[in-house]
């Protein structure tokens, strides 16, 4: 009875009747045939966790068998072709870093590195990256900031981004409830578009203005606030701090100004 006991629980854990029968022969020791199985099991997991994550996404978004199979292929993909992929999509947004030092920082801060045994949401959140990277408009957005980031940080040491400027000086400004159409707002643009001249090396006129609104704009686009959101689960990051109220605020406060 203790054997067939013994059988049963062996045979629960999915081990095979020929080892069961060498584990009670004493021919094999029974923890080597557990890790063996306990590897297998693992890799069961994992498979099911890379189905359960392509079909989780594709049952949310109403996905087409066309887009669930390229969701399926994105996930199975190997370390190596994801690297591919990342890399191929980075050298397309960002040019070769020996040319621009600063595209290698921005490569470093927006690689997602997907761990060996990731999560069901790590999973997804990869699955959603990657089909973002292959599109073309998101690829010219990042190309775009890129190509200003760069124009602001070329001389050393870098100085403090526009983005951040402008959340800094609007911040106090919503908190009490300044107006957009205030002497305290139009002060502000003020500031903000002479940094942004000074930043550029050039003149604060309606051109300057209209460039700094197009580039606020695409910082405040949703598909860059997504991928990097989906950047912070793959790589287990907190959750990015967005300025997305200020930058609304200050936009409406720069075609005020504008207008006036």
């Amino acid at each position: 009875m203790e054997r067939l006991g013994l059988v049963r629980t062996l045979r629960d854990l999915g081990i095979d009747l020929a080892s069961i029968h060498k584990i009670l022969d004493r021919r094999i020791p029974a923890g080597q045939v557990a890790a063996a199985h306990a590897e297998a099991v693992a890799v069961q997991m994992r498979v099911l966790r890379l189905r359960y994550a392509v079909l989780s996404a594709a049952a949310r978004r109403g996905s087409t068998l066309e887009e669930m199979d390229l969701m399926h292929r994105l996930a199975l993909m190997s370390a190596a072709e994801r690297d591919r992929l990342v890399a191929e999509f980075l050298h397309s947004t960002f040019g070769d870093p020996d040319d621009a030092p600063l595209s290698l920082v921005l490569r470093r801060s927006l690689a997602p590195e997907l761990p060996d045994d990731p999560t069901t949401e790590q999973v997804e959140a990869w699955v959603e990256l990657a089909e973002l990277t292959q599109d073309p408009g998101f690829r010219s957005l990042m190309r775009g900031l890129f190509t200003d980031y760069a124009v602001q940080d070329a001389p050393a040491p870098p100085r403090k981004h526009i983005v951040a400027r402008v959340a800094e000086t609007v911040a106090p400004l919503m908190a009490t409830g300044v107006a957009l159409d205030s002497l305290e707002a139009a002060q502000a643009v003020e500031k903000i578009a002479g940094a942004y001249a000074d930043l550029q090396g050039r003149h604060d006129d309606a051109g300057l203005r209209e460039s700094l609104a197009a580039h606020l704009a695409a910082a405040n686009d949703p598909r860059r606030e997504r991928y990097e959101s989906l950047l912070s689960i793959i790589n287990g990051w907190g959750p990015p701090d967005f300025r997305r109220q200020e930058l609304e605020w200050f936009l409406a406060a720069l075609a005020r100004a504008e207008q006036g």
